[in-house]
């Protein structure tokens, strides 16, 4: 989505999430003077160095706020950041709290009156006065384009099958991408078997192995992040509806953005270590306020008004999936926190609402009930006629 074509966020100029994407398309970040520390290394390119691209930018980061969003799904030609993007969310991913005990217990769930019973291996370490959780940043795991069905949900660990003469089940990258975030580069590309296998982790939050008489059951919660081209092929239905969010990405096409992209890359691509080492300090603000954001969310509520607004809206699209306003309003909690606010209000619902609606909206569904209405009312029809000629 070019600059020329951003959703209208009138009303919404003062907040906190515009005024940080907008303040890092500063010059003078890349005017200042660095030392040039002369090492190699694969360094991600830094998120507020992308140029323009709000929405897509403002999508990634409310799906980091607020998991339950569902996901992203970046949907434009090649060539204009989209995997750049996603990769460079690595840097500004906050802590997440992590079980150390194999009933996935964290300390929050301790409270719980039946806790002995849920997580007894967990309860016994808190009772003994040993630690049942730890402290780590979420990852970005992607899911390579060839990879293969055992890659994906795991299987027998071959090698050690050979070596060892053992047999056992190994961790897929869905069972590793659990309490991350998964990302599928040209997700509409892939074959059928692994969307199947993608679409039950996401709809349970686990899935189960079973290879012979051996069966593992591994969780697999993690925030779904998809890009696709449009040009290589359709996105089947099933995992389109799984994406909370969705932003048409298109290039910029303003003369100074485009050299603007140019400066930068070149900059980059000459000296990444210099380059990131600028945008430091506003890397880690932008991760500090990611992590405030996540904490206000938990008390974050939703005025009536924007209830009502949202409500409303999904009803005048004819829209059918409850996933809709499910994702419209968690947008807006999201919204709203990344703001400093407890409360998201109508502003908040209309500033999501294009990427959380958009494509949901399903013509072929709407022509199919009002045909299955008609035909429903041809059958009453001819049951009254049938009635009414009876003696």
């Amino acid at each position: 989505m070019s600059d020329q074509q951003l959703p209208d966020f009138t009303g919404l100029e003062g907040s906190l999430l515009l005024r940080m994407l907008s303040h890092a398309g500063a010059r003078a970040v890349l005017a200042e003077e660095a030392t040039d520390l002369g090492i190699a290394d694969n360094r991600t390119y830094p998120f507020l160095a992308i140029v323009g691209q709000h929405e897509m930018r403002i999508a990634l980061m409310l799906a980091v706020i607020n998991p339950s969003i569902g996901g992203v799904l970046l949907i434009g030609p090649r060539g204009i950041g989209k995997t750049t993007a996603v990769r460079s969310l690595s840097e500004i991913l906050p802590d997440i709290e992590v079980s150390d005990s194999e009933d996935g217990a964290l300390l929050s769930d301790l409270s719980a009156p039946n806790a002995q019973v849920l997580y007894p291996e967990s309860y016994e370490k808190y009772m003994a006065g040993q630690s049942i959780s730890h402290y780590e940043p979420v990852k970005l795991v992607e899911l390579p384009l060839n990879a293969r069905l055992e890659d994906v949900v795991g299987g027998i660990n071959e090698r050690a099958a050979i070596q060892q003469q053992r047999v056992r089940l190994e961790k897929g990258i869905l069972a590793r991408a659990d309490n991350n975030i998964l990302y599928v580069d040209e997700v509409n590309l892939l074959a059928d078997e692994i969307v199947d296998a993608i679409l039950d982790a996401a709809a349970q939050g686990s899935y189960t192995v079973r290879r012979g008489a051996m069966t593992g059951t591994y969780r697999a919660r993690f925030v779904l992040i998809g890009s696709m081209n449009p040009e290589e092929g359709r996105l089947r239905p099933q995992i389109m509806d799984r994406f909370g969010l969705r932003v048409n990405v298109r290039g910029l096409m303003a003369r100074e953005d485009r050299l603007e992209i140019y400066r930068r890359v070149h900059a980059y691509r000459r000296n990444p270590t210099q380059f990131i080492k600028q945008w430091e300090r506003a890397t880690a603000a932008t991760r500090e306020e990611i992590l405030l954001a996540r904490e206000l969310l938990k008390e974050t509520t939703l005025a009536d008004e924007a209830i009502d607004l949202g409500l409303e809206l999904v009803q005048r699209l004819d829209v059918d999936s409850h996933r809709a306003e499910y994702t419209m309003f968690e947008a807006a909690r999201a919204y709203a926190a990344s703001d400093g606010r407890d409360v998201a209000t109508v502003n908040d619902v209309r500033a999501v609402a294009p990427m959380a609606l958009r494509q949901r909206r399903s013509p072929f569904m709407v022509n199919f009930f009002e045909s299955q209405h008609e035909e429903d009312n041809l059958i009453r029809a001819e049951i009254d006629q049938i009635v009414g000629q009876s003696p």
